[in-house]
């Protein structure tokens, strides 16, 4: 961009609040305003963060001239038009997963970065988590050896969230599982075969026509002898909230723990059986970050003192990887590449998911993605 200073504003003020104080400590961030339908909530968040600029209309600040890119967190639904807006508006764009919820709006969203130069990046929180982040260490350092097979899950009990949760396929939001397995060798996905398992309760059926309870789902990739599996829960299995990430190398296997707050296995081959698998401690990965915002991987990101009337609970959620978001998009902007992951890379995670759901209603058809490419 040939500055070093960028413009964001912040479309949605539920999750999205948490990334205000790191935008605002970024040095090469201007947290510069906010949208949110209610003004009320708007003007609460507005005044304790000390954001000036506030809108409740969209267009509003899409027709904003120092809007450099928007941050976008609103329901799923709003994802793809409200993408596809600010890039036709000259906005880059990171948006909170998933990309989309149909292929079609995928393939626009990556005509649109082709035609305009644009960046844009699904913010995909657990390819910046700490635990994924030391999974990419013993790869690149070659302490995995070939990596054999991966796998992912993300269960979780979505009973009392908003209106468009309900029923909802759950490979539609797999993204957190995707991710993880294509990000580790920076592959991509070919095609796909899912089976659905389990029956949902009645009510919630009617919605999207989706019976399943669970939708496992191996995924080929491209040019590669590799193969992952994932599976996704939303409603009606009991199990603690988990979004899990395992990768099985020659030399040494990474497994997530089966229970929060447990450390993860790593499993070392050719060792007395006992001695295989020992748990290990993540480390935080602040140092990646500039000195600014590392305190956000293992705090709260509101300031305690200033803020504590607003209850933003979610603190160092997500493996710390909120402020690696926010750092790998503003220097992808300075730096004018793509950021990771790019609108191809997004597109075809979220692809596999929009299959996947394609391939369960066919009973485990392979079915293939299509190809996205920027060049």
């Amino acid at each position: 961009m040939g500055r070093q200073q960028v413009n964001v504003a912040i479309i949605g003020m539920g999750f999205g609040a948490e990334f205000i104080p790191i935008y605002q400590r970024h040095p090469q961030a201007n947290m510069y305003a906010i949208c949110q339908r209610s003004e009320d909530k708007l003007n609460e968040i507005g005044d304790a963060f000390g954001i000036e600029k506030r809108y409740t209309n969209y267009d509003d600040v899409l027709a904003d001239p120092d809007v450099d890119f928007v941050h976008i967190n609103t329901p799923i639904p709003d994802h793809a038009r409200q993408s596809i807006a600010a890039l036709k508006a000259g906005k880059h764009v990171m948006c909170t997963v998933p990309m989309a919820t149909t292929i079609a709006e995928c393939e626009e969203i990556v005509n649109l970065v082709k035609e305009t130069g644009l960046k844009y990046m699904m913010a995909e929180t657990v390819v910046y988590a700490r635990e994924f982040l030391f999974a990419k260490e013993l790869y690149e350092k070659g302490d995995l050896g070939k990596v054999q097979f991966l796998q992912a899950s993300h269960v979780q009990d979505m009973d009392g969230w908003p209106d468009y949760w309900p029923g909802l396929p759950p490979m539609h939001y797999a993204t957190h599982c995707v991710g993880p397995c294509m990000a580790l060798t920076r592959d991509e996905a070919e095609y796909v075969s899912c089976f659905g398992s389990g029956t949902i309760r009645e009510e919630l059926i009617p919605k999207y026509n989706s019976p399943f309870a669970v939708e496992t789902t191996h995924i080929k990739f491209r040019n590669s002898d590799l193969t992952a599996r994932i599976h996704r829960s939303l409603f009606d299995v009991a199990r603690q909230y988990r979004e899990s990430f395992d990768v099985y190398g020659t030399k040494q296997a990474f497994e997530w723990p089966l229970i929060e707050g447990e450390d993860p296995v790593l499993h070392t081959a050719k060792k007395p059986e006992p001695e295989i698998p020992e748990r290990v401690k993540v480390p935080d990965y602040a140092h990646l970050l500039p000195e600014e915002i590392q305190p956000f991987t293992t705090g709260g990101v509101y300031d305690a003192d200033d803020h504590q009337h607003l209850s933003f609970t979610q603190g160092a959620g997500h493996g710390g990887s909120h402020p690696h978001l926010a750092h790998e998009f503003i220097s992808a902007l300075i730096e004018d590449r793509d950021p990771y992951p790019n609108a191809v890379q997004s597109a075809n995670w979220t692809c596999v998911g929009i299959c996947a759901h394609e391939s369960a209603l066919k009973g485990g058809e392979i079915v293939r993605l299509p190809e996205f490419t920027l060049s």
